[in-house]
């Protein structure tokens, strides 16, 4: 098979596991409880290493003190420790989010940047991120959001040879419309948590067993 026949397979089955994710997972959106871009920047910050749940536990005290840049770049950086320590890595984190909060406020007129290369400016934003941060906060699917749950499916499901996000992000793009980028993420990490776990798969239970290269060899 030529590699431009093998790359049309590829994209059919991916656009075949997108269609039963979806009405799998229909009402799949983000996890992180917000109200503001601000809010969604400062939780995704702090998802990292972390469950959503957790930070969901954490922020409406954190956003009741500092509720947008202006508070947290001006927080007492020991208080917002205090605040994110259960979220681990947590001095990095407070250190992360003020110094972003500052960045906003003198430097994009205290407005979370629409462009990813300005998000990428911020303290403790890499592409991730900023993903969740434009899809979420202003409808733009800049690219395709990659954390550890999206690296593993991917990589059983075939879709990339590569283990660096960046360079999975890149052959995601390639292979689903951008309209899904950001919900494709989402639904693949809902089916991560609930069928496709990393250390035993349920794949007798998957709907996408057919489609997946590691299901039919019996292995995660």
């Amino acid at each position: 098979m030529s590699i431009t026949r093998k790359w049309s397979a590829k994209q059919q089955r991916t656009l075949e596991i997108l269609i039963r994710l979806k009405q799998l997972y229909p009402e799949a959106t983000c996890t992180l409880n917000y109200q503001t871009p601000v809010q969604l920047l400062v939780a995704t910050i702090l998802s990292a290493q972390c469950t959503d749940e957790r930070v969901n536990q954490v922020t409406p005290k954190l956003f009741e003190q500092f509720p947008d840049a202006v508070a947290l770049a001006n927080a007492e950086v020991e208080v917002l420790e205090e605040l994110v320590r259960p979220t681990g890595f947590y001095r990095n984190k407070a250190k992360n989010i003020q110094g972003a909060c500052r960045m906003i406020v003198e430097k994009f007129d205290n407005r979370v940047p629409q462009r990813m290369e300005e998000l990428l400016e911020l303290p403790g934003v890499a592409r991730k991120t900023a993903n969740v941060v434009l899809a979420h906060a202003y409808g733009i699917n800049q690219g395709v959001t990659v954390d550890t749950h999206v690296k593993r499916l991917t990589k059983r499901l075939d879709l990339t040879e590569h283990k660096d996000p960046i360079r999975i992000e890149r052959d995601l793009m390639r292979l689903l419309p951008q309209a899904d980028w950001e919900n494709w993420s989402i639904r693949l990490i809902y089916h991560g948590r609930a069928i496709c776990k990393a250390r035993k798969p349920e794949c007798d239970a998957c709907i996408l067993a057919d489609l997946c290269p590691s299901a039919q060899l019996g292995f995660g």
